[in-house]
């Protein structure tokens, strides 16, 4: 994992529609969709490649379904999904996949004189809170992990996503593996039956209600909850250890991971084993066509996703965002080069 010095979180402006417009006038722009987790962080990076390239980036923030959505229907150049697609869905669309950067999803709530990182849950006590089994913050079980912090008795309004979601897909699977009847009665996916709550679109949604309900409790990535001053909880990992969402215990979550074990690189990084791992870890995958219409197009995507690789890990870390590690970037570049064609079957990458 390369090195990266954790930075306070540097505050960036979120349209209201969620969308990503920074080109110039006459510029042809990279157009991509999808998940709302990386917004962050795309925004950045986008910015800054403008001003080194003259290139601009459009990205709607709509939602990881959205962005699958839209690339099958080749309506952007990339999608962008934090559920990444199995296998057999890539070989039948003829989309290739690969994660771009990494980062945390994290439990925020809205509780009078709670500050952020003093309340911890542990993932029975959220699948229950988020099933409609707790319903009041001075239930025993959240006592009984919190003895010095003092619980109102105050109904929790639960807020989870309205829209298709790698978020929830993430958190989801989370609940389900620390939980058998959240795995039996709701399951995991991009969108969900919630048994109880509030619907919310986009990361922002979620994040907009919680701050405005007393008593609230949602699930935003990390970068979310830092930029609208959110108070978020600490949890207790698969080993038992109270964590706090940090940087580094989001990389120690990936520590282990086999990034090529899975078609795509499509490997799920929650609850994973270790003492200082956030159980709630999620890479962020990007989505184009093996052989797409617009070869032109496909190839100044590929070169934005290289810069970001190779110059936007400060930047990331500034987020609390994870880079990929250096092995799996060297891995997806080579894949991008052998995979990645126009008509006459050229590749349209071939390094920096």
């Amino acid at each position: 994992m390369r090195h990266f010095i954790r930075s306070a979180a540097v505050a960036i402006a979120m349209a209201a529609a969620s969308t990503l417009s920074i080109s110039a006038a006459m510029a042809a722009d990279i157009s991509g969709a999808g998940a709302t987790f990386p917004y962050p962080i795309y925004a950045k990076w986008a910015d800054a490649y403008k001003k080194e390239t003259g290139i601009g980036l459009n990205y709607q923030s709509i939602g990881s379904g959205g962005g699958i959505k839209q690339i099958k229907a080749k309506t952007v150049t990339f999608g962008a999904s934090d559920a990444p697609l199995k296998g057999e869905d890539l070989n039948s669309t003829g989309l290739a996949q690969f994660p771009m950067v990494m980062g945390g999803i994290v439990p925020v709530v809205n509780l009078e004189g709670v500050k952020p990182g003093e309340l911890v849950l542990d993932g029975p006590t959220l699948a229950d809170i988020f099933s409609g089994k707790i319903t009041n913050w001075n239930d025993e079980a959240i006592k009984k992990l919190n003895p010095d912090v003092k619980l109102p008795d105050q109904a929790i309004a639960v807020v989870h996503r309205s829209d298709g979601s790698g978020t929830t897909f993430n958190f989801s699977y989370y609940l389900a593996d620390v939980s058998a009847d959240w795995k039996s009665k709701v399951g995991v996916n991009t969108a969900l039956e919630w048994p109880v709550g509030i619907g919310a679109k986009g990361n922002e949604g979620v994040a907009n209600n919680v701050s405005q309900t007393g008593g609230a409790i949602g699930y935003v990535e990390y970068a979310y909850a830092k930029q609208n001053k959110l108070t978020y909880t600490d949890l207790i990992n698969k080993d038992g250890k109270k964590v706090e969402p940090t940087a580094a215990a989001f990389s120690a979550a990936a520590a282990n991971a086999d990034w090529n074990s899975q078609p795509g690189y499509g490997v799920i990084l929650a609850n994973q084993a270790g003492a200082e791992t956030w159980p709630m870890t999620s890479a962020t995958w990007i989505l184009v066509y093996k052989k797409p219409d617009d070869a032109a197009a496909t190839g100044e995507a590929l070169k934005f996703f290289a810069w970001s690789y190779a110059k936007g890990d400060e930047l990331a870390a500034s987020l609390d965002y994870v880079p990929m590690p250096d092995a799996v970037v060297k891995s997806v570049e080579e894949m991008w080069s052998k995979d990645i064609v126009d008509a006459n079957g050229k590749p349209l990458y071939s390094g920096m």
